[in-house]
């Protein structure tokens, strides 16, 4: 049995749950989230409590089971708090700045690199060098800062481009490195 499938879901105050037709809405302060849920699996919610089961104990059923407890623990999660991610741009010259609903990036090109929100994401540029990505859910938060991040990788010789706030850049030497002449 699944471990993380088997834990019960508690449905927190000022959240509206439904579960119609194998589609499960959730609502919230953030926003709206529906998810399609698998056929096999079965969501019941009773006294605020939501309680995923797998028909059988079949190797698809198994992993669907924790994975759709977690999809729908995730949406929850998402409505009340909503998610963010931390991005920070290393480089001289580099910088950003929000222009009405477009960040704009000056990443060391001949020109700016112009990203627009997207519907259910806010971007936050509290200083120049740093982007904060809001939204309450968490597979396009993750997705659009992944977008905003791959404009400018960061470089393994000095660390110039953009990255997560605890991502760790593993440096490398250069060619002065070896020795040089003597």
């Amino acid at each position: 049995m699944s471990r993380i499938g088997r834990k019960p879901i508690n449905i927190p105050a000022g959240v509206d749950v439904k579960l119609d037709d194998g589609v499960i809405t959730v609502k919230g302060a953030k926003g709206t989230l529906t998810q399609k849920v698998h056929p096999n699996m079965t969501v019941t919610i009773e006294d605020n409590v939501i309680h995923v089961t797998r028909c059988d104990d079949e190797k698809e059923n198994r992993s669907l089971h924790g994975l759709t407890r977690t999809l729908i623990a995730n949406m929850i999660e998402g409505v009340t708090n909503g998610y963010k991610k931390e991005l920070e741009v290393n480089g001289v010259g580099y910088r950003v700045q929000k222009q009405g609903k477009d960040l704009v990036m000056n990443l060391g090109y001949s020109h700016q690199v112009t990203v627009s929100e997207v519907e259910g994401i806010t971007i936050e540029v509290p200083n120049p060098n740093s982007i904060i990505i809001h939204g309450a859910d968490k597979q396009k938060v993750g997705q659009f800062a992944a977008e905003v991040r791959e404009k400018r990788l960061p470089e393994p010789y000095k660390g110039k481009g953009i990255k997560y706030v605890d991502e760790v850049i593993r440096r490398k030497e250069g060619k002065a490195g070896k020795g040089g002449k003597k």
